[in-house]
């Protein structure tokens, strides 16, 4: 049966304003990319479809952040800006948890002290290409309607590629031939827990094998989570955050099965919740306080760049000269199918600390155009290892400190002199 279609009638689109650099997607990439740019002298916009900036740092809940330690600048402000807050616990390991609160206020706080004007409720919906290939106009929906909005220069960071791919760019999905992704997982703030009493069960390094030992609660229970590695961090006084669900088979390009992941997981985690409760003793007063307003989603759309990470650079312990990041974790693959595990793993291959070069933040089939986070230019095996949010910040570093001096200087970012590139983030990485 063919779908019936609505010839929805043409009309005009208000180009809001003209910028030097708008950013699409406010998450841990999107907000240092904007940041960056802004405080490279360009006049800068941050889209963003949630109610809040920092993706899944915020409305997802994420609550743990890996790969930071090395980076510098904009992620180490934010974290010595958490610190002042008494926001942040730091692991025995560089990874740290965070309050998500106080990260929300955070990042709107630095976006405004740099100068950019962020729209949040805002979703990309359509792009405009001009003649061959040079992006023109982002185009959004929101309350205020269609809207469009100009710029010399554009990043992607909205995770799955939702602008790049609007604009024709070409990318992959998932493993290769059989384009399976890695599952999606649901948090959950848990409230009602005694921190000394369940030390041994957190990620924040106090005991050996936190996830062993909670899934063996879990399991005493009566339920077995659907990710066998389930995961508790400590964020202050008794609240905790919970990673125990993955979600197989569900693609985010398609709102339908990401709203059937969404609902099958929450079930999921208020059922886990309710079983260790009913162990009593330390789990006696354990309730969700709040469950994500938007799952965890660790793979979209990874745009064709200019260069592709992939798996030989993790290998090998890649460097280049055009470097903006080094990435030190390593292959992280959560299962893709179920029948053949529900944990992760790295399928049998060990990465070397590796760069990633500015050439993979370059869309390759649209001029105007960066990518920033887990929707850069790389395969499936490296995806899997820089797609965390430290790197994600240093990406978006690199992206908005580019795209200021391309839009300033009016030069395409394939054209730009590395040196000037690299001059600028040493200044913002002397600004902490």
């Amino acid at each position: 049966m063919s779908e019936a279609i609505y010839d929805e009638p043409s009309k005009e689109i208000p180009i809001l304003v003209t910028a030097d650099v708008v950013v699409c997607g406010g998450g841990p990439a999107g907000v240092a990319a904007a940041i960056a740019s802004a405080r490279g002298g360009a006049r800068t916009v941050l889209l963003e479809n949630q109610g809040c900036l920092g993706g899944i740092w915020t409305s997802g809940l994420l609550s743990w952040i890996i790969d930071a330690g090395n980076k510098k600048g904009i992620m180490q402000e934010i974290m010595s800006r958490l610190d002042r807050r008494k926001a942040r616990i730091p692991s025995v390991w560089e990874d740290f948890t965070y309050d998500a609160e106080e990260m929300k206020l955070l990042l709107e706080e630095m976006c405004v002290e740099a100068g950019v004007t962020v729209m949040l409720h805002t979703r990309v919906v359509h792009a405009a290409v001009e003649g061959a290939r040079r992006l023109s106009l982002a185009i959004t929906e929101s309350k205020s309607g269609r809207q469009a909005w100009a710029a010399s220069i554009f990043i992607d960071a909205t995770g799955d590629g939702d602008l790049a791919a609007r604009a024709g760019c070409r990318f992959d999905l998932g493993r290769p031939l059989s384009e399976e992704t890695q599952p999606m997982s649901l948090m959950a703030l848990v409230a009602g827990l005694d921190p000394e009493k369940v030390a041994e069960y957190t990620m924040n390094g106090v005991s050996e094998s936190p996830r062993e030992r909670l899934l063996e609660r879990m399991e005493k229970a009566g339920h077995r989570p659907s990710y066998a590695s389930p995961s508790l961090f400590h964020i202050r006084d008794q609240l905790f955050a919970l990673m125990a669900n993955h979600e197989y088979g569900a693609s985010a390009l398609h709102a339908s099965q990401v709203t059937k992941a969404t609902m099958h997981a929450r079930k999921e985690l208020h059922r886990l919740i309710d079983g260790l409760r009913s162990l009593g003793d330390a789990w006696a007063n354990i309730r969700i306080v709040n469950t994500a307003s938007h799952i965890g989603v660790r793979e979209g759309r990874r745009i064709h760049g200019r260069y592709t990470v992939n798996e030989r650079d993790l290998l090998a312990g890649a460097t280049h000269e055009d470097a903006i990041c080094r990435v030190r974790y390593g292959i992280d693959i959560h299962s893709t199918n179920p029948e053949q595990g529900n944990g992760f793993g790295d399928d049998g291959k060990k990465s070397l600390p590796y760069d990633i070069p500015f050439r993979a933040l370059i869309a390759a089939d649209v001029d105007g155009l960066l990518m920033a986070g887990r929707c850069i230019s790389g395969d499936f095996i490296a995806h899997s290892s820089y797609r965390v949010t430290g790197n994600a910040v240093a990406m978006g570093q690199a992206a908005g400190a580019a795209a200021a001096i391309a839009a300033i200087t009016n030069v395409l970012p394939q054209h730009l002199n590395g040196a000037d590139i690299t001059k600028a983030l040493q200044r913002l990485e002397e600004t902490n």
